[in-house]
């Protein structure tokens, strides 16, 4: 069997048994009976559990951040781009349960290097969101009126508020991709576009 193929098998049973018992519970000798291995061929292919498991975060986080990109049209106007993107996030961890489970409950409670690598991914996301926003901005207005802060910071509200909708919507378990998109797109885009309006809200 070819070694990608093998270390695929690896992966998926590991993402599985990651998301289903945690970092500190996971055993390297059930990942490897669950991918029909020996446990020195783990070993030999990705070098300790910690290496494993952060190539299972890495793995996840490049396949969620591929597709919301990869969903987006970036012919479409930008708020069906936004719509398109919030709707490839849901389907996605939809789809992927146990990726999304490591990457949002696991990686995230199991120590700082594991941390560190969902933030990059986190980081990669924000950076895509701002682009959607800065380019609905500059659609309402020639001069857009929000600042570079301004739509950094939204795009990490709108992020933080998809990931936190996701766990929600996985674990209530009747809730579709497109509803959990429909939820926030109504919720961000009534705000965004008061903002690209120039109707902020201001304390009384």
């Amino acid at each position: 069997m070819p070694r990608e193929v093998r270390e695929r098998q690896m992966l998926d049973a590991a993402v599985a048994t990651f998301a289903r018992h945690g970092y500190r519970a996971a055993s390297m000798d059930g990942i490897a009976e669950l991918a029909g291995v020996s446990k020195p061929l783990v070993y030999l292919y990705l070098n300790s559990k910690e290496d494993l498991f952060t190539a299972c975060i890495r793995r996840e986080a490049a396949a969620l951040v591929r597709a919301v990109r990869q969903g987006v049209d970036p012919a479409t106007p930008p708020d069906r781009q936004l719509w398109e993107g919030l709707g490839a996030f849901f389907t996605h961890t939809a789809e992927h349960p146990d990726g999304w489970a490591v990457l949002h409950n696991q990686a995230r409670t199991s120590g700082e290097p594991f941390v560190r690598e969902v933030a990059t991914m986190r980081a990669d996301l924000v950076a895509f969101v701002t682009e959607l926003i800065a380019a609905a901005a500059r659609e309402a207005h020639d001069d857009p009126e929000l600042g570079d802060r301004e739509v950094v910071g939204l795009a990490h509200a709108l992020v933080g508020a998809a990931e936190s909708l996701a766990g929600w919507a996985n674990t209530d378990g009747s809730v579709t991709a497109k509803e959990a998109a429909a939820t926030l797109m109504n919720f961000a885009w009534a705000g965004l576009g008061n903002l690209m309006e120039g109707e902020r809200w201001t304390p009384r």
